[in-house]
């Protein structure tokens, strides 16, 4: 039974559960625990409780353990947290203490609903009932105050849990330097860091990361690349997640280069490298309009036996777009070298647009609906900036009302409002802006916007056309 739930399995958890009371086995409590623990994770709560009550009715006394998933469920997924403080109450009246799991348990939920306030209710309670206290009672907390930015309470509450005889762990101060990072105390970590031996815990590899993570935020890659060399010296080693920070900082910082370089040499020094590391290098050479080394990069990937995924291939389009090639882009998608998707299409139908070339906007559409892949917002908006741009403004509204079949986008609405507005079809957009008012949908800030943004590049801003631009805006509000 365990094994099926750590698996993910309720539905064979029940069955050995029933097989068990079929074959007249006798049922424990822990038996009873392992099925609702494991339907509680699958937020399957009615048959949770359902399997909680054929557990009491079978005269079972449930023990804290059953009960703290009780908790659980209320508390971290129902966020009922009432009914997870009648359940530590009924513990009670069994004649057991909840113990630190339970409260824990019941603490992290109010944590994660932002209600820290209760939380810390619950903490002196435990101190008050002289229930031992553990790290996973004090890190749910540390983590709410950095969350809402209350960082000196977190350290304070850190600080003060050695006098509780309960020392942060390399979780906690996990928790803490993440929230540092997010403020820019960069020389509390260091600190921090300094301090790790003395006060008892050890950073590790996610420690180096979140700390990398937040300088590359802050734009200090080279105190980033400070930190890998002391992350080294300590023995620890870049996972995969470290190595995409670095390699996106490196992007970010416009040394497309070096970041190639640096993932050349982590394959070199057999770190963990995986397709989003590739990935990440791809897309700065895309920016940077390095098509040619894109493509080297894609070649030496499968060449080392990391398969490319399908965010790999539309890096590789985007690429061959952005420097021209648009046919090359094409023939890559018609090989079938990878199943291409909406996004795939969409880039290539964008920059065929761009070019002019209406006919084979529309080709790509058609074959994409052919392949089964359903146009979203953004097609739509390629497909009615393109008809615009040529001037066939009725085909564009027909793309328009077709994009309404999977509900009205207001981006979809400002893109060819915008275009009605560029060609002078003044009465074409009234019209447009009255029968979306008459179908009920909402003109929001985005149609608004896009509408005077069009009204001013067209010039009716200025001298005596003004009174067209509020004539339309008038109409607009009397709309909402």
């Amino acid at each position: 039974m365990k094994a099926f739930a750590r698996a993910g399995q309720p539905d064979d958890v029940l069955r050995l559960l029933d097989e068990m009371r079929q074959s007249n086995f006798e049922l424990d409590v822990p038996c009873y625990t392992t099925a609702i623990d494991s339907l509680v994770v699958a937020r399957r709560f009615e048959e949770a409780e359902a399997v909680f009550k054929d557990m009491v009715s079978s005269g079972l006394t449930p023990d804290v353990a059953a009960c703290t998933v009780l908790v659980k469920m209320y508390s971290c997924y129902l966020k009922q947290f009432d009914k997870a403080c009648l359940v530590l109450q009924w513990i009670m009246r069994l004649g057991c203490k909840p113990d630190v799991v339970a409260y824990s348990t019941l603490i992290a939920g109010l944590c994660q609903a932002g209600r820290v306030r209760e939380a810390i209710g619950v903490l002196k309670l435990m101190l008050h009932e002289q229930c031992h206290l553990n790290v996973q009672t004090y890190t749910p907390i540390v983590r709410a105050y950095c969350s809402n930015g209350r960082i000196i309470k977190a350290k304070r509450l850190v600080d003060s849990m050695r006098n509780f005889g309960c020392s942060p762990n390399t979780v906690t101060y996990n928790v803490l330097i993440e929230g540092l990072c997010k403020v820019g105390y960069f020389s509390d970590i260091e600190k921090i860091l300094e301090e790790s031996t003395s006060m008892g815990w050890m950073p590790d590899v996610i420690t180096y990361s979140i700390y990398m993570n937040g300088l590359c935020k802050n734009g200090d890659a080279n105190k980033a690349f400070e930190q890998l060399e002391a992350m080294l010296e300590k023995g620890l080693y870049p996972n995969s997640v470290t190595l995409n920070i670095l390699l996106d900082c490196l992007c970010h910082c416009s040394k497309v280069w070096e970041a190639e370089l640096l993932l050349g040499r982590s394959l070199e020094l057999e770190w963990d490298v995986n397709v989003v590391n590739y990935n990440t290098v791809m897309s700065g050479l895309c920016k940077s309009e390095k098509s040619s080394a894109v493509l080297k990069l894609l070649g030496d990937m499968m060449k080392k036996g990391i398969d490319p995924n399908i965010w790999t291939f539309t890096i590789v389009i985007h690429s061959l777009c952005r420097a021209g090639k648009l046919w090359e882009a094409k023939f890559v998608i018609e090989r079938r070298v990878f199943v291409a998707n909406v996004v795939t299409y969409t880039i290539l139908m964008q920059y065929f647009c761009w070019v002019g070339n209406l006919g084979e906007v529309q080709l790509l559409f058609a074959k994409m609906q052919v392949e089964g892949i359903h146009p979203n917002a953004v097609t739509y908006n390629v497909m009615v900036d393109c008809f615009c741009r040529q001037g066939k403004y009725s085909d564009a509204i027909v793309y328009f009302v077709s994009s309404l079949d999977d509900g009205f986008s207001p981006k979809v609405a400002a893109r060819l409002t915008y275009g009605l507005i560029r060609g002078g079809k003044l009465c074409d957009t009234l019209n447009l802006l009255e029968w979306i008012a008459g179908e009920g949908w909402v003109l929001d800030f985005c149609i608004f916007h896009s509408l005077i943004k069009a009204f001013c590049r067209k010039g009716y801003c200025l001298g005596m056309e003004i009174h067209v631009v509020c004539f339309i805006l008038d109409k607009m509000l009397r709309f909402k």
